[in-house]
């Protein structure tokens, strides 16, 4: 027996233990393309101007606005259950399958337990197969449901605890068929996701705002929300924003544009843990919708690599601001010491990671 069908006798076991129907498991084979692709995601990040410049393109308004006109009723009848703007579940629609018509072709089980098998998150991937198991015993899927390499399924790629969570029978034919050609049930579970999670409907996802010289960017990516009266004490003019608690977000740091988000830009990155995922479905729904974007000036230092980043946080930690690792992810300690550094040489207190940051740590290490 090989490692793959001794583990998937033994999560077998436990799943059935769980009162979990396993019989499905018996299409479940080990794909080491999954593998491959988990193991081998590109390292170099595009930067955000890029991503939107791939992402929203005049192609994806363009079908996206034939698809909310051919489901015109549809969106209807969704938007009247749940207060969500249908710009916002188009776009969602647009850039996970480009409205339906890359759904993936991976059998879902045998994804899911490759990836369990893997070991790398395993606790997280057999979790996700097991819901899969349910829904196929609840009835809403057969065992040959197919999505993306890594288990998202349907138009709007719904991991399987998603769907368990917040999938919708919207059509009344007594299943959430998120795969199908009908998309009716895979967009009204969008909206349901989205005004579970605090959705407000009217309320802008992002806003512009201006920086004064000596505007106060330490609460930058720090969470923390002013009403735009608050921002604007700190030199950070919004520009028409509304009379709501929004967070600065300063995707390039001081030198490029200004953000101030909403509760709904919390709302996507729960969809997707990403900010540039939530800027792009926000820009392109607001393409869908007829509206103008604004132009944006983005400084013209691409994203640091990964190997950047670790360069960076060692040097930032030799200098005496720990970072508390090298691990290459510019989370919330790089960005404390990046701040801390700052601060100390009168630098805008963005905390933002730069080229022109690790350019100049890299200078001062040399003259040391």
């Amino acid at each position: 027996m090989s490692g793959f069908d001794a583990w998937l006798s033994a999560f077998s076991a436990r799943a059935a233990r769980q009162g979990v129907a396993i019989e499905p498991l018996q299409q479940a084979t080990y794909l080491p393309e999954v593998i491959a692709k988990d193991r081998h995601q590109p390292e170099t990040a595009l930067s955000l101007p890029a991503y939107l410049a791939r992402v929203v393109t005049d192609q994806q308004v363009e079908a996206g606005r034939a698809a909310l006109t051919r489901y015109g009723d549809m969106f209807d009848r969704i938007e009247a259950r749940y207060p969500v703007d249908r710009h916002i579940v188009a776009a969602i629609w647009g850039v996970e399958s480009c409205y339906g018509a890359m759904r993936g072709d991976v059998p879902v089980l045998s994804a899911l337990a490759t990836l369990a098998y893997e070991g790398r998150r395993a606790t997280f991937f057999e979790a996700e197969l097991t819901h899969a198991l349910r829904i196929i015993a609840e009835g809403h899927a057969t065992a040959d449901m197919r999505g993306s390499w890594a288990g998202a399924m349907g138009h709007t790629q719904f991991m399987p605890s998603s769907h368990r969570r917040d999938a919708v029978d919207a059509d009344g034919d007594g299943r959430a068929d998120i795969w199908g050609d009908d998309p009716t049930d895979a967009l009204a579970s969008t909206a349901r996701y989205l005004a579970r999670r605090g959705w407000q409907q009217g309320l802008p996802v992002v806003t512009s705002a201006q920086l004064s010289l000596s505007a106060d960017l330490s609460q930058a990516h720090s969470g923390r929300a002013l009403y735009p009266s608050g921002w604007a004490a700190l030199g950070v003019t919004p520009v028409d924003a509304p009379a709501s608690p929004l967070s600065l977000w300063l995707p390039a740091g001081a030198h490029g544009p200004a953000f101030l988000t909403s509760v709904n830009f919390s709302a996507l990155r729960a969809y997707n843990a990403s900010n540039a995922y939530a800027l792009a479905v926000a820009t392109l729904a607001i393409r869908l919708a007829g509206d103008p974007v604004a132009d944006l000036d983005w400084p013209p230092d691409p994203p640091l690599r990964r190997a950047e980043t670790r360069n960076l946080q060692s040097a930032l930690t030799n200098a005496g601001f720990d970072t508390k690792g090298t691990d290459g992810l510019p989370g919330p300690n790089t960005t404390h010491a990046i701040r801390a550094y700052q601060r100390k040489h009168a630098l805008p207190v963005d905390g933002h990671a730069s080229a022109p940051l690790l350019a100049r740590l890299t200078a001062d290490s040399s003259t040391d």
